[in-house]
């Protein structure tokens, strides 16, 4: 076997080992689902939306909490499922838990909790799923439908991105939306939303015409430019907290293939990535090239083989091989390459095999400004990580860089994110880490958490930090609204104000990130 070809058989090996420390699939307890005690509330629910609310154990509840990506969200264990098959029943529902929630409150009680599930891809634990309460499972709305004048599309909110751009594919169609086939279009879209096609036009949120979502006192409303117009853009970046969205109308562009792929290199090339990522985020005028999305670059390190993996992920949103922006790493010698011209959908399924369900998940992130001594400084903090989380089994750990640009962050319609006044470069910085047991959550917790608020005093110390957090990459304690800026996270709370007055959203429905109404002054 020749050099190359060894190097090769290694990357599979390890392609391999990062999918075989997937955790088994934890079988429900049915004794534990069935011992969780059932409220009036979800009685009514059965009764008025028959054949769509399930308890366990029956096998559409046990498929619905075994179906989350992450193990901490299959850890949970609801009171029952809420399966809508149209936006009535979610209406429905909703009006059945605020009469509840408002008996409750005027007797001084806590509220039964909620909870609003997409493609439950979050990592977070409760985002998508509730113990001892009401989940409500929009997977069914799923619509894919594109206009007469091919202009829009009709989204069902339950729909996994995959099913969007197989349908656009034939059509030769796209919208903006997920890198990742498996997520889900509703928690995606109301955090912002990254996309391939977001240096072409902005951000997923920035593409939606129109919203149909059910409000706290259970009517069904319209949000669009003319419509509910500061809903409708509340709705852009402010996550779940006025209302549960069942239809997004996106806006929609011709696209054939695209070209995309990963380059993997050896760990050793990793201060030769971050120069091409820094000469490629500076984007000079006339480099900057709005058909090329990323580059996103990524070091692993693999707890189970103890070894490190470089990869760097490119996308052109035209057919065309290696166009010129992307000289610099053209130039790095790589092991194995996966660049090609393929569909979207083939492009989206090659970021999903890299995160495969059924492990124990954590995403942390932070933003700063394109400076070569801060991102060698994270990159630094990474290997740090290695060797703090380095006995966690079946642990690994992953740094992604991402260029977020000041022009792609303008393009589109108006949003929450307060990304608009930006005039430098910007890089998203996630960490992500999988791992097997509950015995490592402490030292995970623990390290990156240091990690992050590392990051942030460096940066700070050199006049590189921006307070702007990616919602959909945020650790649970994290603040992203904090990040949008005083006056924006002042109009999200007057628009929680304004569409939910006695706040259902933010004390019933805990998940996800909430707005701080305590905090609130009309």
């Amino acid at each position: 076997m020749n050099g190359n070809a060894a190097v090769v058989g290694v990357i599979v090996a390890l392609s391999f080992l990062i999918h075989r420390i997937q955790a088994a699939r934890p079988e429900l307890n049915a004794a534990k689902s069935s011992s969780v005690k059932r409220s009036t509330v979800s009685a009514t629910l059965a009764r008025s939306m028959p054949g769509s609310v399930f308890f366990g154990p029956h096998p559409i509840f046990v498929e619905s909490i075994q179906s989350y990506w992450a193990i901490q969200e299959r850890d949970i264990v609801p009171q029952c499922i809420v399966r809508p098959r149209t936006a009535e029943e979610v209406a429905t529902a909703v009006a059945i838990l605020k009469r509840d929630y408002d008996v409750r409150t005027n007797h001084g009680e806590a509220p039964l909790l909620l909870a609003v599930r997409s493609g439950g891809h979050s990592p977070i634990p409760g985002a998508a799923n509730i113990s001892g309460g009401i989940v409500i499972d929009l997977r069914l709305l799923n619509e894919v439908v594109t206009s007469n004048d091919r202009s829009s599309v009709v989204i069902g909110t339950g729909a996994r991105w995959s099913d969007v751009s197989k349908v656009l594919d034939r059509e030769g169609l796209a919208v903006a939306g997920s890198r990742n086939s498996a997520v889900g279009v509703g928690g995606l879209t109301l955090g912002g939303g990254l996309s391939f096609f977001s240096p072409r036009v902005g951000f997923v949120c920035n593409n939606i015409l129109s919203y149909e979502v059910v409000l706290a006192n259970g009517t069904l409303a319209l949000a669009s430019e003319t419509v509910n117009a500061g809903l409708w853009r509340a709705l852009k970046g402010g996550s779940n907290n006025f209302g549960i969205v069942t239809k997004f109308v996106a806006r929609s562009f011709p696209s054939t293939n695209i070209w995309s792929g990963f380059l993997y290199m050896t760990s050793s090339k990793a201060s030769q990535v971050i120069d091409a990522f820094y000469q490629f985020t500076e984007a000079r005028p006339g480099v900057y090239d709005e058909y090329a999305a990323g580059p996103l670059v990524c070091f692993s390190y693999v707890q189970k083989a103890g070894v490190r993996v470089l990869a760097t992920h490119l996308v052109y949103t035209k057919p065309e091989k290696w166009p010129t922006c992307y000289s610099g790493f053209k130039s790095i010698g790589r092991l194995w390459s996966t660049v090609k011209i393929r569909s979207l959908t083939s492009a989206t399924d090659e970021l999903d095999s890299s995160s495969p369900p059924g492990l124990r998940q954590k995403f942390v992130t932070t933003t700063v400004k394109n400076d070569h001594a801060t991102l060698m400084e994270i990159h630094a903090t990474f290997e740090r990580g290695v060797e703090a989380m380095r006995r966690v089994r079946g642990m690994v750990w992953t740094l992604v860089l991402q260029p977020l640009l000041p022009v792609s962050a303008r393009k589109g319609q108006p949003d929450s994110q307060g990304l608009g006044t930006r005039t430098e470069p910007l890089v998203i910085v996630l960490f992500t880490v999988v791992w097997k047991n509950i015995e490592d959550d402490e030292l995970v917790e623990r390290t990156t958490r240091s990690i992050i608020n590392g990051i942030d005093q460096y940066a700070a110390s050199r006049d590189t930090a921006d307070p702007y957090r990616y919602l959909n990459d945020c650790a649970n304690w994290q603040k992203p609204f904090d990040g949008y800026g005083a006056e924006n996270k002042r109009f999200l709370q007057q628009m929680s104000r304004t569409y939910d007055p006695d706040g259902l959203f933010q004390k019933a429905c805990v998940g996800g990130f909430k707005l701080d109404m305590d905090s609130f002054r009309p």
